[in-house]
This record gives C-alpha cells, structure tokens and sequence, in this order.
C-alpha cells in the first residue's frame, strides 16, 4: 500500500511532540545525559500482531532531529513476531529520547488497530465479506486509524460527513420515511455520490428496493438469519452491509450469509495496544 505523504501526517505528529514536550523541552534528559552521546536503539515488538504506524514513528524521531538515522525494519502491514525488530534509530541519545513516547504511542495505537483488523479478516476467509471501519475513531486520528484498518487488510467506510450520504433511522424519522428520505437524496445526490440506507426490518428493506435510488443498504442489528433472508432479497441489486454488535466470534457466520460488507466500530473504538517497546 503506498504511504500517505509525510506532509499529511506531520500536523498531527507535530502537535503530539509539542503536547509531549511541554513548555520547557524533556528536563530529565537535559539533567542527566550529557551533551553528545550517541546510541542506537530499537523499537521492538513485545507481542506478535500486524504492524501499523512506523512511518509515523519515524516521523516524530525526524521531526525531534532530523540528524537521527532512522531505518524501519519491519513496515507497515506487516505481521511481525514478538521480540521481532521493528525499527532502528542511531544518532543523539537525547533526540531518541525525545521523540520515543510519541513514537511509541503512535506505533502502539495503530498496530493494535492493525491486529485487531486482521483478526476480523481472518474470519471471512472462503466468503465475499470485506471487514470495514466506521467513524468511530478517536477525535483528530480517524486518518491515521482508518489508515491502520487499510494495514490490517481491512477497508474503509466514510471519512466523513461529507463523502456519501449515509441515511439512518434518526434521518428517516425526520424526513418522515424512508420514501420521501430516498426521493430527496436522489434529488440531491451528484453523479459522483453514492446513497446508503440503514434498515433493521425485512419490511423496510422490501420498501428500499420498491422506492428505489439507493446504491447500498445497512443491515442494522439483524439476526443471522434475517440477514441471509435481506441477502436473497436483495438480490444483488444493492451493495449489503450488515451492522450492529459484530463480536469477534460472529463474524464467520455473518459472512457465511453473502453479505458485502461488514462494519464493525471495535476496530478503532476497542482495539488494544500492542506491546511495544524501546530499548538502547
């Protein structure tokens, strides 16, 4: 997967390094290492699992100096091993020592996202189902989590408000069902934008596909079986998502059911760290 460009990511590294270093810069390390010592450290996986955030470790490294030599031995997407060398660093003590937390918290946060991806994916094997995220991200970081979800060999859903007009019960309440929501989206929608519908009834489905206009259905909250009736009557006409409390566990079988998509919040809202670790 190519990288996103170090100009996007920067900002956001930027401000965790300026948060981190506070007012006055890392005083431990000015009181106790002296002026121009030189190590070289390693950032290590305490635990096995998929590798997200090192381009944004090594960032946060570059940006504290840019003299540090910073080689990623393991990249992004990657399954590693524990004990397993992710990263190296050489150069000033006092820069790696600097920029390790930020580093360390990046690195640890999208890779667990990245392995918890890939723990999801590795139970749709044999289907159709692609394992998707959703916006349930940390404010400021959807960027780079979605980013950790693409890692994980998952996809992505909406970035934003602004990509797709996504409509939910609360929008049908509103507009007052789901045919005037759908004939107002049509009218409105560009060429360019696609019209997603979130039911939870067979009944509200059949209505979906007989006032027509949309591109792609949510499945909320259906039982197992439900789902695989919605699949048949769909038929193939709309792209299916089904949604709505997608354990870990269920997943096999709801992609057994011929669904599109699966979305699941616990990607990003739920992921543990992985283990990380730098040592000099």
């Amino acid at each position: 997967m190519t990288p996103l460009p170090d100009l996007i990511l920067e900002p956001l590294v930027r401000a965790a390094l300026i948060e981190d270093l506070g007012t006055y810069g890392d005083v431990t390390t000015r009181a106790v290492i002296p002026a121009g010592i030189r190590y070289t450290a390693r950032l290590n996986a305490r635990a096995a699992g998929r590798v997200s955030g090192m381009q944004i470790a090594a960032l946060a490294f570059r940006l504290v100096d840019p003299a540090l030599a910073v080689t990623t031995k393991v990249p992004d997407g990657a399954a590693c091993a524990a004990g397993e060398v992710l990263m190296e660093i050489a150069g000033d003590a006092a820069s790696i020592l600097m920029g390790e937390r930020v580093a360390l918290n990046f690195a640890g946060r999208l890779s667990g996202i990245a392995s918890q991806t890939a723990d999801f994916v590795a139970e749709t094997r044999g289907t159709r189902a692609r394992i998707t995220c959703t916006r349930k991200t940390t404010p400021g970081l959807r960027l780079v989590e979605k980013q950790a979800v693409l890692h994980g060999g998952g996809f992505n859903h909406r970035f934003s408000l602004s990509d797709a007009i996504l409509i939910k019960d609360n929008h049908i309440a509103a507009a007052g069902g789901i045919a005037p929501a759908l004939t107002a989206a049509k009218a409105s929608a560009s060429h360019m934008m696609r019209v997603e519908i979130e039911v939870d009834r067979l009944d509200q489905l059949a209505e979906v596909l007989e006032v027509g206009g949309a591109d792609a259905v949510l499945l909320d909250n259906m039982e197992t079986a439900t789902l695989t009736e919605a699949v048949r009557m769909v038929a193939g006409r709309l792209i299916t998502e089904a949604s709505g409390n997608m354990a870990l566990g269920r997943i096999a079988e709801v992609a057994a059911t011929g669904v599109d998509y699966i979305s699941v919040g616990a990607l990003t809202h739920s992921a543990r760290t992985l283990d990380l670790g730098l040592d000099f």
